[in-house]
C-alpha cells in the first residue's frame, strides 16, 4: 500500500499502460483520477469492482483548460494531488517523414509534448506547496534514437525525455521530482496493428525478436516502473529517463545469434 491516502491523476487511462497504471496505484491505495478522451469509466469501474477509489475525467491531454480541470478534480475528490502520470499519447501513424504533414506533426506534439508539459505546469506547484510529489510521464525508446517510431512520434519523445529533465532543474528544491520512463514494444491499442499483422501471418513468434528477452511487454510491465518511479522508494531518482523495452536500447538492433549457438 505504498499510495495510501494519495491522490493520483493519470492520463490516457482508458486503456492500456495508462489503465494497468491507473489500477495498480489504486490497488494500492491510492485515489485515481482517470482522465482520458474515452475509456476512463471502464477503467474507473474495473477499480471500483475492486474495491479502489476512482473518478473518470473526459480530458483532451493538451487542451489547457482540460487538463487544469483533471489537476482540480484530484484536489475535489481526493484532497490534492501528490502524483501524476502523464501517460496520454498518440502514434501518428506509419507515414514516412517525407509523407507527414505539418498539420500531422502540430497534432502529435500537441497530444505527446505539450501534454506533458500541460501536467507539469498544473500539478506541480500544487505539489510544491504540500511539501513534494512525483510526476512520471511516459516517452519512449523511439524518443532515445531512431528506428523504434515514425519521426513526428519519435521527436515527441525525444521532447519529453528533454522536458522531464528540464522540469527537474527548474523543481530544484521543491521536493517534486520530473522522471520518464520509456518503453519499448508493448502490446496497447496503439501497437494492435502491430500484433494483429504478425499473429494473422502466423508470426507471432517474431514480435519483439530485436530485443533480448525476444519477446514484447506487457502494459503492467510499464506500470509497475511508473509506480516505482512514483512511490518513495525512487525518492533520489530525479530527472531521469529509465528505458523498459527488454534490453533493446542497450544496442543498435541487428540479427542476433540465439544463447548457446556459436556467432557466424
Amino acid at each position: 500500500m505504498r499510495f495510501a491516502g494519495k491522490s493520483v491523476l493519470v492520463t490516457g487511462a482508458g486503456s492500456g499502460i495508462g489503465r494497468a497504471s491507473a489500477l495498480g496505484f489504486a490497488g494500492e491505495g491510492a485515489g485515481v483520477v482517470c482522465a482520458d478522451r474515452s475509456g476512463a469509466g471502464v477503467t474507473v469501474a474495473a477499480i471500483e469492482a475492486a474495491g479502489g477509489r476512482a473518478v473518470a475525467c473526459e480530458m483532451d491531454a493538451g487542451s489547457d483548460g482540460d487538463v487544469a480541470r483533471a489537476v482540480a478534480l484530484a484536489g475535489e475528490r481526493f484532497g490534492g494531488i501528490d502524483v501524476v502520470h502523464a501517460n496520454a499519447g498518440i502514434s501518428g501513424g506509419i507515414a514516412g517523414l517525407f509523407e507527414t504533414t505539418a498539420e500531422d506533426w502540430a497534432e502529435i506534439l500537441r497530444v505527446n509534448l505539450i501534454g506533458p508539459f500541460l501536467a507539469i505546469r498544473h500539478a506541480a506547484p500544487i505539489m510544491a506547496a504540500a511539501g513534494g510529489g512525483a510526476i512520471v510521464c511516459t516517452a519512449s525508446v523511439a524518443g532515445l534514437r531512431s528506428g523504434a517510431g515514425g519521426a513526428a512520434y519519435s521527436a515527441s519523445k525525444a521532447g519529453v525525455i528533454n522536458l522531464v529533465q528540464t522540469a527537474a532543474q527548474q523543481l530544484s528544491g521543491s521536493g517534486v521530482r520530473v522522471n520518464a520512463v520509456c518503453p519499448g514494444l508493448i502490446e496497447t491499442g496503439m501497437t494492435a496493428m502491430v500484433y494483429d499483422h504478425a499473429r494473422q501471418h502466423g508470426k507471432e513468434a517474431r514480435i519483439g525478436r530485436l530485443n533480448p528477452l525476444r519477446r514484447g511487454g506487457e502494459p503492467e510491465e510499464i506500470a509497475a516502473v511508473v509506480m516505482f518511479l512514483a512511490s518513495a522508494e525512487a525518492s533520489y531518482v530525479n530527472g531521469q529517463a529509465w528505458a523498459v523495452d527488454g534490453g533493446l536500447s542497450s544496442s543498435h538492433p541487428v540479427t542476433r545469434q540465439d544463447y548457446g549457438r556459436t556467432a557466424i
